[in-house]
């Protein structure tokens, strides 16, 4: 099974979007209301929660339990059952287990409760080992009475008056009379009402969630409105349906948890395995701190059965061995790495239910945080609950690249880069991430928000980056899995591999000539990193190279193959791009002429505007664009001309 969590596709959230459209800035996720009213209503919510708590905690439990029957009741309709009959067995059996399950933690709790008054003795004889006057606690209690005494001699005075007798104390003696039948009763089933009476509620509210969950679907739809109702009706059927499997998952994980605490607890000599295999299961719903509460019930027994210390050793063994296995093996290969929930939230989270419905809301806190990030991920209107409660970052690659190079933070981009570089390619994630980032930051900087201040240290930022990043090799096999999916985005399909011509590798072969914005500069070392990498022999020419033909290094022109002018989207104007390239050509006449605008629309005016002069000039909107411009001139120098339109990803 998958993440039961999976995000939804989210295409304004992946890379090599135009600088258009992301220097508008990060989109705010989806929220209710704005300013006060959030605190208000969040006070009023959790009022509601707490006061009517009688009533939602029975349907709370009611649908989960939906959820985890609702794949019990198809696999009934897969074999012919009817609907109506279907849901009302899957009901019955979940009763039925639930019965069976809590007479027979009733029968072990009755057992041992006879049992208690023969642990006694152990216990008192192994306290007896601990605390008497041989052990280690009576040598060091002795040793405090006797500093006492000796205290007491130096500070006791003789005390003035006696007391005075007294008259000798009446006994007394209390008498309850005897109960009647009604008193009987109120005590006997008085403590069942509640139980019997929340059982019956939650079977109740089992049976019409499994019946009407398609109208309830329905009035869910309205009440949050749908502009798109196809897309809203796929988005809860797959969100009901992950949680089905992720709870159903859940429980029969649990269930086997207590299955193997109670055999472990069974082999050691534990009165009464099965009640603690069944309180192990459940505490597992309780995240972190649920494996110590239940190990702590067999750790009491074993040291009040076992006059010695073995039992105890191997109950800490079983829990310290099951818990891990549990927690590293098991659930990662059900429910795959991660369960989509932040750690911080889930112990907020279970804090918050446990405050506010007891223990019950502390078996409920995970799977109703669970539930609330689902809806989250798949309802626009309660995206907030995903950015709050869920693992998922909240800023995309590209945003995240632009933070933290705009803070200041070079290791957290050297983070990200080892952790993106996992998965993509280096020109993948130099497209994917690190170009739309800088998209970004320029776009800030044409609208005036980026001082030259900020504006220098992100370029500090971003160049110790690249020089981390000027030996990387690839691995030999990198899959597109990470958070850019190929479909979605052809910069990270794999290059074209072959091999080139010597004097296409001999150095300054291409010339990678940086645009006039901001942040070209960066952006032209990205691409000699990547040519190289593909054995290009590179030379990267400044800005000022563009300002004329005497700009440019002596003998710069000898031997060149191809001039590639390296800009970002929105850095520049379509005139000054076009003078540039007409004094490149002028400068450059038998070379292969490449214009790079990093992350340019396919209806880009600037590439609008060189279309216009013609001669043969290559697009290239990523760099993987220009890679492939480059491979076909070297590889095929008389085709390099029509090179335009496949180059440029049309």
């Amino acid at each position: 099974m998958s993440d039961p969590i999976a995000p939804r596709p989210d295409p304004s959230r992946v890379a090599g979007l135009s600088a258009s459209s992301l220097s508008a800035g990060v989109a705010a996720a989806g929220a209710p209301v704005s300013g006060p009213g959030i605190l208000y209503a969040g006070i009023a919510l959790v009022a509601v929660l707490y006061f009517t708590r009688e009533l939602l905690v029975p349907l709370a439990l009611a649908v989960l339990l939906a959820f985890v029957l609702a794949p019990v009741v198809r696999g009934f309709r897969k074999v012919g059952v009817p609907r109506v009959a279907s849901e009302i067995l899957g009901v019955l059996l979940a009763v039925g287990v639930i019965s069976g399950v809590g007479a027979l933690m009733g029968r072990q709790l009755a057992d041992l409760a006879n049992e208690l008054p023969y642990y006694q003795s152990t216990v008192m004889r192994k306290l007896d080992g601990v605390f008497s006057d041989e052990g280690l606690v009576g040598h060091v209690s002795g040793m405090l009475q006797e500093l006492g005494k000796s205290l007491a001699q130096r500070s006791e005075t003789p005390s003035p008056t006696a007391p005075a007798a007294g008259l000798p104390p009446l006994p007394v003696e209390v008498r309850e009379p005897t109960p009647g039948v009604l008193t009987v009763m109120q005590r006997v089933v008085g403590p069942l009402l509640g139980p019997v009476a929340t059982t019956g509620i939650v079977i109740v509210f089992v049976v019409f969630l499994l019946l009407y969950r398609e109208d309830l679907r329905d009035r869910l739809i309205k009440l949050m409105g749908s502009r798109d109702l196809q897309r809203t009706t796929a988005a809860l059927n797959e969100a009901a349906s992950r949680l089905s499997r992720y709870f159903l998952a859940q429980t029969a994980l649990n269930t086997g948890f207590g299955l193997m605490i109670t055999v472990g607890l069974w082999a050691i000599g534990i009165p009464n395995p099965l009640l603690w295999g069944v309180i192990a299961g459940l505490m597992r719903f309780v995240p972190f701190i649920g494996g110590f509460i239940a190990a702590a019930f067999p750790v009491l027994l074993a040291i009040a059965v076992d006059p010695g210390w073995t039992m105890l050793i191997w109950v800490v063994l079983l829990f310290g061995v099951a818990e891990p296995v549990m927690a590293q093996v098991l659930e990662p290969m059900v429910y795959g790495h991660s369960t989509g929930l932040s750690p911080v939230a889930v112990l907020l989270a279970t804090a918050f239910w446990a405050w506010l419905w007891g223990p019950i809301g502390l078996l409920l806190a995970t799977p109703l945080t669970v539930g609330l990030v689902v809806l989250g991920r798949h309802v626009d209107r309660l995206e907030f609950l995903d950015v709050m409660l869920g693992d998922r970052a909240a800023l995309a690659p590209p945003e995240a690249f632009y933070q933290r190079a705009l803070a200041g933070d070079g290791d957290g981009l050297a983070e990200q880069a080892e952790l993106q570089l996992r998965t993509l390619p280096l020109q993948g994630y130099y497209d994917t991430v690190a170009l739309p980032g800088l998209a970004l930051a320029q776009g800030d900087a044409a609208r005036g928000a980026l001082n030259r201040a900020r504006l220098d240290v992100l370029r500090t930022r971003v160049d110790g980056l690249l020089d981390d990043l000027s030996d990387h090799e690839d691995a030999e096999a990198l899959v597109a899995d990470g958070p850019v999916e190929p479909e979605d985005n052809k910069a990270v399909e794999p290059l074209p591999d072959s091999e080139l011509p010597p004097d296409w590798e001999a150095p300054g072969a291409v010339l990678c000539v940086a645009g006039r914005g901001r942040l070209d500069e960066q952006a032209t070392a990205m691409l000699a990193q990547v040519l190289a990498m593909k054995g290009f022999g590179t030379r990267v020419l400044p800005n000022d190279a563009l300002r004329g033909a005497s700009k440019v290094p002596e003998g710069a022109s000898e031997g060149v193959r191809a001039v590639v002018l390296s800009a970002l989207d929105g850095g520049g104007g379509a005139a000054s791009v076009r003078y540039a390239m007409r004094r490149l050509r002028r400068r450059f006449p038998e070379a292969v002429l490449v214009a790079g605008v990093w992350g340019a629309e396919r209806d880009n005016p600037v590439l609008a505007a060189l279309r216009e002069e013609g001669g043969g000039l290559c697009e290239a909107r990523s760099l993987r664009d220009a890679v492939v411009c480059l491979v076909e001139a070297a590889t095929e120098p008389k085709t390099a001309a029509g090179a335009e339109v496949q180059a440029a990803g049309g």
